[in-house]
């Protein structure tokens, strides 16, 4: 595949994009089971597209100098804080009141999330790569979701070389998890 980081990327917000709208189009009218599958497919999408964010993608930023630190260093502290809704969402009952509620709330921020990264992020990385570099960087990031974690794991630094290091392992686990749960299999 020789798609370069932001068609890699452009995909996945595609994708969360289209869970998204399917989970605020249907929460309300659809049975607990329908909404637990969908919220489960979202975790399981946004839960590997983050990581290999944090691996590859905003190092990358950073790496534009003051403002790429700027930029990398809002969008990671949004992706934290959706980790940390992820994580309650992944565990509460779609019957609970506070699903809807939460859920709600998560919508509005990922596509916040989605549109600060896409304006601010992609311009300044498209500045400071050349062509061969982007492909590169989008095959390390599609090669990467390959084996990310499927869960959100809030209280994991957002640190290139941990999430390295010990990302492998967490998928790993949480693919385990996920085997024996019968979860995303819907």
């Amino acid at each position: 595949m020789n798609d370069d980081v932001f068609e890699v990327l452009h995909r996945d917000h595609e994708e969360v994009r289209t869970l998204l709208a399917q989970l605020e189009d249907g929460p309300v009218g659809a049975t607990p089971e329908q909404r637990k599958t969908l919220t489960e497919q979202m975790v399981m999408a946004e839960s590997r597209h983050e990581a290999v964010e944090e691996q590859y993608f905003w190092p990358a930023v950073r790496e534009q100098g003051e403002r790429g630190e700027q930029v990398a260093a809002t969008a990671v502290g949004q992706e934290q804080e959706a980790k940390q809704v992820l994580a309650q969402l992944d565990k509460l009952d779609p019957a609970d009141a506070d699903f809807v509620s939460l859920l709600t709330g998560f919508i509005a921020d990922a596509r916040e999330h989605i549109a600060y990264e896409e304006d601010n992020a992609w311009p300044l990385l498209r500045a400071g790569l050349s062509d061969e570099q982007a492909r590169e960087l989008g095959s390390k990031i599609a090669k990467a979701k390959e084996s990310a974690p499927t869960r959100p794991h809030p209280h994991t630094p957002p640190n290139e070389t941990v999430l390295k290091t010990a990302g492998p392992g967490v998928a790993v686990a949480d693919k385990l998890r996920d085997a024996a749960t019968g979860r995303g299999e819907s």
